[in-house]
């Protein structure tokens, strides 16, 4: 597949929580360092996404007295998965991956920081309402081919991945360097991706 000056490499979340030993580990989350690391040093922008949510999320179980993690809950804006306390703003959990090269970013877009809301999207809060700012920020700089990467499949680079297609974008998802957290839910997740018109490749086929 060809490069050009419109390409940005999109890499979703590649946190310490997400990781092996994590809060919230993505199984296998680590094996997308190293292809992301090889396209970040081919393609010419880079932007990354940081879960950043303030102690007391609402999207943490802990604050929902008799619920656990992965139970579903009603919240204003819609279903709610519970989750583990993770990422937490400032805590080494909420670091990127030591082992990510991610020093060349161009862009850094926080997600989830608003206490009541959630945010896997990175263009939208879970509100579908509330705005990241991303989508102008990548039109300001005339970039209209995404190469999503990251975590997780099921649900961040899912969500991110129709968001850009519904914005206008051109969506490629590198299967090699994204990871999900659920076998049947990933699966579910390449379907609605590619009914959206997103893209499949490998990372050895950007060369």
């Amino acid at each position: 597949m060809r490069r050009d000056a419109t390409d940005v490499l999109l890499v979703v979340d590649v946190q310490n929580d997400f990781l092996p030993g994590g809060a919230l580990a993505v199984p296998e989350g680590d094996a997308v360092i190293g292809p992301i690391n090889r396209l970040a040093a081919a393609l010419p922008q880079v932007v990354l996404t940081q879960d950043w949510h303030p102690p007391g999320h609402a999207s943490f179980a802990s604050r929902h007295p008799g619920r656990r993690p992965f139970e579903t809950v009603a919240m204003p804006y819609g279903a709610q998965v519970l989750w583990p306390d993770h990422c937490v703003q400032g805590t080494p959990g909420a670091a990127f991956a030591p082992g990510l090269r991610a020093d060349g970013a161009g862009l850094v877009i926080r997600k989830g920081i608003h206490p009541g809301v959630d945010s896997y999207s990175a263009f939208l809060e879970a509100d579908r309402l509330t705005r990241t700012g991303l989508a102008g920020a990548l039109a300001e700089r005339g970039l209209t081919r995404l190469f999503v990467t990251g975590l997780a499949t099921d649900y961040c680079v899912l969500w991110t991945a129709l968001d850009a297609r519904a914005a206008g974008f051109d969506v490629v998802v590198v299967e090699d360097a994204v990871r999900g957290i659920d076998r049947d839910g990933t699966a579910r997740a390449w379907d609605a991706m590619e009914r959206a018109g997103v893209r499949r490749v490998m990372s050895a086929d950007l060369g």
